[in-house]
């Protein structure tokens, strides 16, 4: 088995706005080096005062170095196919991993940390940190915080690891390889395949029905997490699941959206969280025969388009009563009072008579249609510019009064595109009132300037 000890220099500590500085690799094979490669790398961006007093590497140091997208391809003939260890390995990886994607590459590979193996091989040390550990294992760094220098005292440490404790690192190969965690029914080439990127997934049993829909911002990430504890239903899943599918969206905000359809249209059996039906309540509207448009509050489970939606029946039942003062409407035929003959305000001279003829269908439709209007003109419908999945298009959600109608993916210039063409050209979705609440939550967390009104 080969090893590639690996050691970065970097502008800060983040892997989507930092840039690398310079790399070290050294490829072991049966304990000795058998290749080395290193680097400066311009990162295209400010090296901070602080990180230049640290490493000692500056904006002239780098200004004639290649960029990474300019080493990727050797690096990643380099790297692939072994085993990747560094020193808190995940900030290696995820920088390396990170500008590889960047630059069109896809990198995955088994890793290990010799923090996390230091731990093990040799326990009771107050720090693990490199330059601790070194200085009690009376390993040498030839220059500390460099790549170079850390990379090739890395390595020593990884050698006394190996002559102490060989089964430490073999477990934990085997731990971090995606083997023990895996269902039975998984395999480790189908989770590699699993995406790294937002979406939603699906979970499918032997037969190919869904039994699970989730989301998650790193659906690979996500899948391992459904596994890594021993409760019964997590025990049940596993030994259930025999397929997953995925749909990748970019955006967060669409993959809750999505999310939630999906659990209504299947009514998966693991999903306990939004399986069962809302008890959401509406005001509908219907003519009599008497041509009369009359108002009813009712669950919101009709096939027929509501007016408005509401959380709960008192809120509905305080908005109708409000609005049946506000248009002078008669209670009767809005569905308040429930009497054989005319309404009980009209012996108050509240009602205009509508309920016992007195008031003609054309004139107090007219006040109806008013009241619709007045709803639709407060409830206006919005068009979203959000990520998309791929890094030159964004994706559109289109919500009319507050719920989600449709969405789709357009190219970088959606913003140039006439909005009525836009709208037309979306994939529609069926109502469901509860993508309110997802707009809500999200709509505060995105740029003004993404929102057109309608």
């Amino acid at each position: 088995m080969k090893y590639v000890i690996v050691d970065i220099e970097t502008t800060g500590g983040n892997p989507t706005q930092g840039g690398i500085t310079e790399i070290a690799a050294l490829l072991y094979e049966n304990g000795m080096e058998v290749d080395r490669f290193h680097s400066l790398i311009n990162p295209e961006r400010f090296i901070p005062g602080f990180i230049t007093g640290l490493t000692g590497i500056d904006q002239e140091m780098v200004r004639d170095s290649p960029t990474f997208s300019e080493i990727a391809e050797e690096l990643f003939d380099f790297l692939k196919g072994n085993v990747f260890v560094a020193h808190n390995v995940n900030f290696d990886y995820s920088f390396i991993r990170e500008a590889f994607k960047k630059s069109g590459f896809q990198y995955d590979a088994p890793k290990l940390c010799t923090v996390r193996l230091s731990r093990k091989a040799f326990p009771g040390f107050h720090s693990y940190s490199l330059g601790r550990i070194c200085e009690q294992l009376h390993i040498k760094i030839s220059n500390r915080h460099r790549a170079f220098g850390d990379a090739e005292a890395t390595a020593i440490l990884f050698g006394l690891i190996e002559k102490k404790s060989p089964e430490t690192i073999l477990s934990s190969l085997k731990r971090n390889s995606g083997e023990s965690f895996l269902p039975p029914n998984i395999s480790k080439e189908k989770f590699l395949k699993i995406p790294e990127g937002t979406g939603i997934y699906y979970f499918h049993d032997k037969n190919g029905k869904v039994i699970y829909v989730g989301k998650a911002l790193n659906i690979r990430e996500r899948f391992k997490g459904h596994f890594s504890g021993n409760s019964k239903e997590k025990l049940n899943l596993k030994s259930e699941i025999h397929d997953i599918s995925w749909q990748l969206t970019g955006s967060e905000f669409l993959a809750y959206l999505i999310e939630l359809l999906e659990i209504k249209n299947l009514w998966p059996k693991y999903n306990k969280a939004l399986k069962y039906k809302s008890s959401n309540w509406a005001l509908y509207q219907y003519e009599d025969g008497a041509g009369f448009i009359r108002l009813q509050v009712a669950k919101n489970s009709r096939p027929q388009q509501a007016v408005f939606e509401f959380d709960s029946h008192s809120e509905a039942w305080k908005f109708l009563l409000d609005k049946v003062e506000e248009f002078d409407l008669c209670p009767k035929l809005a569905g308040i009072q429930k009497t054989p003959n005319q309404c009980y305000d009209y012996k108050i001279n509240k009602c205009k008579g509508a309920c016992c003829g007195k008031e003609s269908s054309e004139v107090y439709n007219k006040k109806i249609n008013q009241f619709i209007d007045s709803i639709e003109s407060n409830y206006k419908s919005i068009l979203i510019r959000e990520k998309g999945i791929h890094p030159n298009e964004h994706s559109a959600l289109y919500f009319e009064k507050g719920v989600f109608s449709g969405y789709g993916f357009f190219d970088e210039n959606m913003e140039a595109q006439q909005a009525e063409y836009i709208i037309g050209a979306l994939q529609k979705v069926k109502h469901q009132p509860e993508t309110r609440y997802i707009l809500r939550s999200f709509v505060t967390k995105v740029n003004p300037s993404q929102i057109q009104v309608f």
